[in-house]
């Protein structure tokens, strides 16, 4: 018996059956993706933030560097300034007092340790709350600023020392027993002022005092305001702490401010600290390489 069929006779459909489907048409598809969206739009919560196509939120933009602020410098405060100013108070009064109690050149060395412990403590404690985004990067054009600035910044010296001295002067020089420079020549005057000093008066000065100063002063005054008081305070503080080895001329006080602007500058504009690092260290080490020679030439 041949099965039944639900067509009518002549090829129509049976009453009450279903429509065959036909294709469907791309403003179909169209119009059913708006309708699911507009689904899921109306049964969305109210003042809920609107779903990636991956169905999440989209994160917020990170700021590419410390100086827009964000969450590695957020911790850098009042109070780390604060802690940075009491360390570096302390580190002066023990350098200045440990030379009567121990003398020679035994106390001076030692004076000279407490004085950087007195800059490294509280660049140790600022670093470990949080490193401000980009400011350790190095890149290669930071030995050029270092070459190209420091070098600029020796020669601008000499004018000046010149224009004090009415005149031409000789090359600096070291002290001498017997024609023959000290034992401790090496550590003192080569070591510890083109490596030790440079690099933790740069992390202190510009790493940790100029951008806590700019942090907290941008949030009340904007960046411009921040960066002319960032770079003021931290070029005083920079030039006072330079008079602990004596009194100073006017020469110097004018040439320690010239490397407090250029450096604060530089890491302002850069984000970087390493060009301004590396603008001391050549800044000392061309007097370093003028005493020497000096000496040997004398």
């Amino acid at each position: 018996m041949p099965p039944e069929s639900n067509d009518a006779p002549g090829g129509a459909p049976a009453a009450g059956a279903a429509p065959a489907a036909g294709p469907v048409s791309a403003a179909d598809t169209v119009d059913t993706r708006a309708t699911r969206a507009a689904a899921r739009a109306a049964s969305a919560p109210a003042g809920a933030a609107p779903l990636s196509r991956a169905g999440s939120d989209r994160r917020p933009v990170a700021p590419r560097s410390w100086t827009a602020g964000g969450s590695t410098v957020q911790d850098w405060g009042y109070d780390l300034l604060g802690w940075a100013m009491i360390s570096f108070a302390a580190g002066i009064l023990l350098s200045a007092g440990i030379p009567s109690v121990v003398p020679g050149a035994t106390g001076v060395l030692i004076a000279g340790i407490a004085l950087w412990l007195g800059m490294a403590v509280p660049v140790a404690l600022a670093f470990a709350r949080s490193r401000p985004r980009g400011l350790l990067r190095f890149r290669p054009v930071d030995l050029l600023y270092g070459v190209v600035l420091g070098g600029v910044l020796r020669l601008a010296q000499g004018w000046f020392e010149q224009a004090a001295a009415g005149g031409p002067v000789p090359f600096p020089s070291y002290p001498t027993i017997d024609g023959q420079l000290s034992s401790s020549w090496w550590f003192a005057d080569a070591l510890a002022p083109v490596v030790i000093s440079p690099v933790i008066e740069e992390f202190f000065f510009r790493g940790v005092l100029l951008v806590v100063i700019y942090t907290v002063v941008r949030r009340a005054l904007g960046a411009r305001v921040a960066a002319f008081v960032a770079v003021v305070v931290t070029t005083g503080v920079f030039v006072a702490a330079h008079t602990l080895n004596g009194a100073l001329g006017w020469d110097d006080v004018v040439s320690y401010a010239l490397v407090g602007i250029v450096c604060g500058m530089l890491v302002l504009l850069t984000r970087r600290i390493w060009g301004a690092v590396l603008v001391h260290i050549v800044f000392n080490a061309t007097w370093v390489a003028l005493a020497t020679a000096g000496t040997l030439l004398s």
